[in-house]
């Protein structure tokens, strides 16, 4: 049995703590100075809750800004609950952690994304082999996304 030690889940693990860890501050203190959130979701991911209308103008992510107006912000151990304003119209969203896509803190250059792994469940009982294994054994490396720092140059505006 092949056995290795998954470091892209475990960091994907440690940058949603982060992410949570900050809105806990935020719900319980406030937003310090000119810190801002864009957070990028996958608007049809489990667990995902917002209104029709939203989901159909957002049909695959979504982009919500948490700065001058949020409310209710709530933050669990899977996600958390926000109510947002969209043209006067207050809604309430919920974003598991596992659908965010990128989280980015453009006041202090600051960003994360989350790459999307394609890998059922049951690969880990098959045994997750390493690119040397798989050169090893004639087959083609399989190609591993890990997470990333996003470059904040395509948030700037010109």
């Amino acid at each position: 049995m092949n056995r290795s030690i998954d470091y892209g889940n475990l960091m994907h693990r440690a940058m949603r703590s982060l992410i949570q860890d900050v809105l806990q501050d935020v719900s319980e203190n406030g937003l310090p100075g000119a810190h801002h959130f864009f957070i990028t979701f996958d608007s049809h991911a489990d667990g995902v809750e917002m209104a029709d209308w939203l989901r159909d103008r957002y049909p695959e992510e979504m982009t919500v800004v948490i700065q001058h107006w949020f409310d209710n912000l709530k933050v669990e151990d899977d996600g958390f609950g926000v109510t947002l304003n969209f043209g006067n119209n207050p809604e309430t969203l919920y974003v598991p952690y596992d659908a965010i896509q990128t989280f980015v803190d453009p006041s202090v250059e600051f960003g994360l994304r989350f790459e999307t792994q394609d890998m059922d469940d049951d690969d880990e009982d098959t045994g997750d082999t390493t690119d040397a294994e798989d050169e090893a054994t004639d087959k083609a490396p399989v190609e591993r996304k890990e997470a990333e720092v996003v470059s904040l140059d395509k948030f700037r505006k010109p």
